[in-house]
């Protein structure tokens, strides 16, 4: 008899790789394990409930404010501002960034501004902008854009210089004029490394708001969370804590888990 092997075209076992309903499952037992050891502590009472207030006490109050529009209102307003704030950071970081790969001057000149201005922490530039705007919207979307530009414009740099010297010479040789060497040749390729730096510019973006909309007295879901502060309400605080974790949380997977998907098929980075 001939003895039956099992193994895969390159002489391996297949892995078993794990469909949507077990990552689904691995997601929910970590985050209801996360929500036990809440529930825990607080039944420990190392703290006072006033201070540490249980899941129950938090979904309470989040709910409440979902059914009077206060959460409903707040993250609109937030989310405007964020929109506006990271889409003006995107066009000029990627201006700024492929002028930096393409340029050796520019590079040398404000890429050198860039990456000091990368290591300035996006608060330090909210109380020029209260200066230079006062507290209204166009303050805090200028921090918004100075807390994400840099990222995205040292990304959009190092997306250039990875791109093979041979690839541009090549679309020279057949004739490819500035326009279309950009259009069709550096852009896209380039494309990989963007998507983590529009990522990361993302998340510096979310933060500066953040800190700017402490101060700002609109009703926005940083100004909820100093009323908290300034009410000692830690329910509302945790609550709006919450919200913002899920925005960012679904921010990455619907928006930029998609473009990740499809550079790497398109690009063919996908793992087999």
């Amino acid at each position: 008899m001939t003895a039956v092997t099992l193994s895969s075209p390159r002489g391996r076992l297949p892995r078993f790789r794990p469909g949507i309903p077990w990552k689904a499952l691995r997601i929910a037992i970590f985050y209801v394990g996360l929500i036990g050891l809440w529930q825990l502590l607080y039944t420990a009472e190392i703290w006072p409930p006033y201070i540490f207030p249980s899941p129950g006490d938090v979904w309470g109050t989040l709910r409440a404010r979902i059914e009077d529009g206060t959460i409903r209102d707040a993250t609109e307003l937030t989310m405007t501002r964020m929109a506006i704030g990271y889409s003006i950071s995107i066009v000029v970081g990627l201006v700024i960034g492929i002028a930096m790969g393409t340029m050796k001057w520019v590079d040398e000149t404000l890429g050198s501004l860039v990456l000091g201005l990368q290591s300035l922490p996006s608060v330090t530039w909210l109380p020029l902008a209260l200066l230079w705007f006062g507290l209204n919207e166009q303050a805090i979307i200028f921090v918004v854009l100075m807390g994400s530009v840099n990222s995205i414009a040292i990304s959009a740099r190092s997306g250039v210089r990875a791109i093979p010297p041979l690839q541009l010479r090549a679309a020279r040789m057949f004739g490819g004029n500035p326009l279309q060497m950009y259009g069709y040749v550096i852009i896209p390729a380039m494309a990989p490394a963007m998507v983590q730096g529009l990522k990361l510019g993302w998340s510096f973006a979310w933060r500066s708001l953040a800190a700017a909309e402490l101060l700002v007295a609109s009703q926005s879901l940083g100004y909820l969370l100093q009323t908290g502060r300034d009410l000692n309400d830690v329910q509302l605080i945790m609550c709006v804590m919450v919200v913002i974790v899920v925005i960012g949380m679904t921010v990455d997977r619907l928006l930029f888990g998609t473009m990740e998907r499809w550079v790497q098929e398109r690009w063919g980075l996908a793992r087999a």
